[in-house]
């Protein structure tokens, strides 16, 4: 737990007060953006304009993420919805490749629930099924980008993702956080890694079981 034991004291404050001067200035300078997008949605989608949904973050204590949405609500004859690929919508597509849909979270990092850099918060089922390893990815708050993310985001494997969120957890610097800030530019800048091959969103994390369905969608 070397890294995040680095996480406390001055070094926790400097990390918390850089979270917050981004995500208020993020969020003032993005106030025009985040008002056309949402006005796009509504128009295109309707309502809700975001996605809500509840997630894990530091020890696994749950918080509500906000994204804006990128799926529509269709649903089948048996009223199930639809598979994630055929509700992503043109629009959400866009958003995903630029990031876009990630704006509203601005919005949890001045709550506390996320820091702008930490691993991504995943879904409340997967808890039971990680590894004791994998479980130390929550031993820091959760982030809108991380080091898995800058290292090949969606289109890594589960075990490949959780392996770079624990080097994080282990090698946890603010030098590491304004790194993994600046590579996140350059990847959303250029697109990269946005979906696994195959899939409009990760496939569902099932531990040691393996298979499953789609993770849920926004």
């Amino acid at each position: 737990m070397i890294g995040a034991a680095r996480q406390r004291g001055a070094a926790l404050a400097l990390k918390r007060l850089l979270d917050l001067a981004v995500a208020a200035a993020g969020l003032l300078l993005s106030s025009p953006l985040l008002l056309a997008v949402a006005a796009a949605i509504r128009l295109r989608m309707g309502a809700p304009v975001l996605f809500r949904q509840v997630r894990p973050g530091l020890h696994g204590r749950p918080f509500e993420v906000l994204k804006f949405r990128t799926m529509s609500e269709a649903a089948g004859p048996d009223g199930r919805p639809l598979p994630d690929a055929e509700r992503l919508t043109a629009l959400g597509r866009l958003l995903r490749r630029t990031s876009l849909d990630e704006l509203p979270q601005l919005w949890n990092v001045l709550r506390g629930d996320l820091s702008l850099v930490g691993p991504r918060p995943l879904l409340m089922r997967y808890l039971s099924r990680y590894s004791p390893e994998q479980a130390r990815r929550h031993e820091v708050c959760p982030g809108i980008t991380g080091w898995a993310q800058v290292n090949g985001r969606n289109a890594l494997t589960w075990e490949e993702k959780f392996r770079l969120d624990v080097w994080y957890v282990e090698h946890w610097s603010l030098a590491l956080d304004l790194r993994i800030l600046a590579l996140t530019a350059w990847r959303v800048l250029r697109g990269a890694g946005v979906a696994q091959a195959g899939h409009a969103t990760m496939p569902e994390f099932m531990g040691r079981q393996g298979g499953g369905g789609p993770e849920d969608g926004t």
